[in-house]
């Protein structure tokens, strides 16, 4: 019997070890549509794209399941406590703001929890479209806080406190520095080596 490796053996070869295949197959397919839909796109919304560093034909390895819903579980629980330390210290700092109404836990804590968790399921998705996830998750990060900051505004101009606003924004601002680096740390992309993308020629 011939000892060489068919090519079929060798692309298992070079897959990620320590995930199951379930999971390669469907990152795989996942990605392949991805850079499919990509190639589709005019070659002017292409060269945009690769500005911004979107390029699913160049993509990462996604972080493993486990490693992702640790990421989640810290940054939730982290902006949570940040979340509470922010509130006692300007209530402490402004005590006109013991009353204000978005100080209640129960109203920070469901937005905090959907807009972290939203940021968790984002970042496979930027692994799988992206040829550098981490720089363009933090421009996603950071356009997002400002965003963010928009609704703060607005209930500024409606007569809310500026203490309490100003308060607001901070929390938003420590979110995003909590919950970035815990997925691009915790969960991070090739954590268990990279995408096994065979191009032209390779074989």
């Amino acid at each position: 019997m011939s000892s060489e490796a068919t090519p079929e053996q060798s692309r298992y070869d070079r897959a990620p070890r320590g995930r199951a295949p379930t999971d390669q197959s469907i990152g795989e397919s996942v990605g392949q549509s991805l850079e499919a839909v990509f190639n589709s796109l005019p070659p002017t919304a292409q060269r945009w794209l690769h500005i911004f560093r979107v390029d699913p034909g160049a993509r990462q390895a996604p972080p493993s399941p486990v490693r992702w819903v640790i990421a989640l579980i810290v940054a939730n629980v982290g902006s949570l406590i940040s979340d509470a330390i922010l509130v006692a210290m300007g209530k402490w700092i402004f005590p006109s703001t013991q009353n204000f109404p978005h100080f209640q836990f129960s109203d920070y804590a469901k937005l905090t929890i959907v807009g972290v968790t939203i940021a968790c399921i984002a970042w496979p998705v930027v692994t799988w479209i992206s040829s550098q996830p981490r720089w363009l998750f933090l421009r996603l990060a950071v356009l997002v806080t400002l965003v963010l900051w928009l609704p703060d505004l607005w209930i500024l101009h409606q007569g809310e406190s500026i203490r309490g606003v100003g308060v607001l924004m901070l929390m938003h601002l420590a979110i995003a520095f909590i919950t970035y680096p815990a997925l691009v740390h915790l969960a991070s992309v090739g954590s268990s080596g990279r995408r096994s993308v065979l191009a032209p020629g390779d074989e």
